[in-house]
């Protein structure tokens, strides 16, 4: 690729699919380039140089060249790899669940550095704060669709504009907060509530800096993913997984 000019930037392995015999496609998200597509040729090989860093959840400083409307991985240094997480299957599962479900709400080639800084959080926070992945999930998800345009209205109920809602309930199809009386939704109780809100408007650097009793984080878990399969209007395979090996 003489003449072809190259490019640094740091990204994190979102997807890998395997092509030909040792080739793979990796689905980046960057700092300068957001979310895109590179062939690592030659991943697949025992002697390669960057193949630590071409591997799901890796995070690397890249050096990228590009022709025409493709990207081709040159080399890469690995940054971070969240071995923390890899140990323990429930975090590594809710792991690609957090990469794929990044993948589906950032935007192709456009910088996206706060669904960056975000998925780094969550990671480390599963990888080296050893979170419980109960706790991280409601409220990756729910952050994460507040950052990529659905944040819900939960500062008072939408119909009565009660502060505090009688028998809260969150309609995730239209993202609001109601009283049951006022409408329905999924049933939230005093401290889920306190945890929707925390999660919906505190600060970003303690998102996961809450606590709440069983009952309670089921009530936020089930609201957070109902309201990521309305308005993402899909599901996911790696959260498919990642239930199956929570149980």
């Amino acid at each position: 690729m003489a003449g072809t000019p190259y490019t640094v930037d740091r990204g994190l392995v979102l997807r890998e699919t395997e092509t030909r015999e040792t080739d793979k496609i990796l689905t980046l998200l960057t700092w300068e380039e957001g979310k895109i597509s590179v062939t690592a040729r030659g991943a697949r090989r025992k002697n390669c140089k960057f193949a630590a860093a071409a591997q799901p959840l890796a995070y690397a400083e890249w050096t990228l060249c590009q022709r025409r409307d493709w990207h081709y991985a040159s080399d890469a240094s690995t940054l971070e790899l969240f071995t923390g997480l890899r140990g323990d299957l429930p975090s590594l599962a809710l792991g690609c669940y957090m990469a794929e479900l990044t993948e589906a709400a950032a935007p192709e080639a456009v910088p996206v550095p706060e669904l960056m800084r975000h998925l780094l959080n969550g990671l480390y926070a599963l990888s080296a704060l050893h979170k419980p992945p109960a706790l991280v999930k409601p409220a990756f998800e729910l952050r994460l669709l507040c950052l990529a345009g659905y944040e819900p209205l939960a500062d008072a109920c939408a119909v009565c504009g009660r502060a505090e809602p009688e028998e809260p309930v969150l309609d995730t199809v239209q993202g609001v907060l109601r009283c049951r009386s006022c409408g329905g939704g999924r049933s939230l109780c005093r401290d889920s509530l306190a945890a929707l809100r925390h999660i919906v408007y505190g600060d970003p650097k303690r998102l996961y800096a809450f606590r709440l009793g069983p009952e309670p984080l089921n009530r936020l878990a089930g609201a957070a993913e109902t309201f990521v399969f309305a308005q993402l209007e899909r599901g996911f395979r790696t959260l498919d997984f990642y239930k199956s090996v929570s149980k």
